[in-house]
């Protein structure tokens, strides 16, 4: 039975536009947890290129000589040199692509999991249903993100460029988006979406998957009820596994992404995703894998409990039921 006209403009506008609503708040809560979190992305992000083997071999001296740091030291050293504020260097692309990236991935998990899949009667949610829902929603999610994420890796890239004595590519967002759109087209704006999207189906089977499945099964067979306590806990789990799961896709994804490229738009250095992660095993070793795992761990971490704490909490004061 559909609703009067007259009865659906009183309604809330998150029932009258449900999906929009749930799009812009889990944006919303991203936009904080990016705020509070981003140094430890640009020192992650840093300590990838650390040592890069490929770079190396590509005739690059400024690499073969940097000295390799630790997280503290990298952190510290951008604020030594080149100043506080370049900790959140890149913030505004990063921004830009969580508002996409993470209203993509929640409407697009909770649609799979109450239309498609569906929930049972007594609110169990088989596991299985949960990882298949947090992947593809992953997928979605960083694939109409791509653009913006290639931007922020970049722009994270630039201060680093300006101490060895590089030119810096780009003036601001706008001026890297229309540069990188220039050189490679519509295709150099997606560079590196695969090992993208294989990342971001990872994060989400460990962020999505996790939260989702220990938040129920804590309100279902435990005393604990929908409260921050159970909030907290379950960002904490999801956190630690986004982190397992995601550093090596995140190590070959900035990689690739940060490449010098031809006027086509492709790669000097790497091929393909699988071709950057065996020039990685080879010429690093597997633990190249694992760089910058401390600070994606402390950032992951409070990134999820953030988000999750401030994204249940505006859906709580904007009348939409818990995720």
């Amino acid at each position: 039975m559909s609703v009067p006209e007259e009865e659906e403009t009183l309604l809330p506008l998150t029932q009258r536009w449900p999906r929009t609503s749930k799009f812009l708040l889990s944006g919303c809560a991203a936009t904080v947890a990016e705020l509070a979190t981003f140094p430890l992305d640009l020192t992650k992000t840093r300590l990838q290129m650390q040592g890069e083997a490929a770079l190396a071999r590509l005739g690059d001296g400024a690499t073969e000589s940097a000295p390799y740091r630790g997280m503290v030291r990298t952190a510290l050293g951008i604020v030594q040199e080149e100043g506080f504020l370049k900790l959140w260097q890149g913030v505004t692309p990063a921004i830009y692509r969580h508002v996409v990236y993470s209203g993509g991935r929640m409407v697009t998990y909770e649609h799979l999991r109450e239309v498609v899949f569906g929930k049972s009667e007594d609110k169990h949610y088989p596991l299985w249903k949960s990882v298949i829902g947090g992947m593809m929603a992953g997928v979605i999610g960083q694939f109409l993100a791509n653009p913006t994420d290639l931007v922020k890796v970049q722009m994270q890239m630039e201060g680093k460029r300006k101490l060895e004595g590089k030119p810096l590519r780009f003036r601001g967002v706008h001026h890297a988006f229309v540069k990188i759109l220039a050189e490679g087209g519509i295709r150099g704006l997606w560079a590196g979406w695969v090992p993208n999207i294989q990342r971001a189906a990872l994060v989400n089977m460990g962020d999505l998957t996790t939260y989702d499945t220990v938040k129920h099964y804590l309100v279902l067979n435990t005393p604990l009820e929908e409260s921050i306590a159970t909030h907290g806990l379950s960002s904490l789990c999801s956190g630690l596994v986004a982190s397992i799961l995601g550093t090596p896709a995140d190590v070959i994804k900035s990689r690739i992404m940060n490449q010098p490229r031809d006027k086509q738009g492709r790669g000097l250095l790497y091929k393909s995703s699988t071709d950057c992660l065996i020039q990685a095993v080879q010429g690093e070793g597997f633990l190249s894998l694992y760089k910058g795992f401390l600070p994606s761990w402390l950032r992951m971490t409070p990134w999820s409990m953030v988000f999750w704490l401030t994204y249940e909490k505006i859906r709580e004061m904007s009348g939409v039921s818990p995720f």
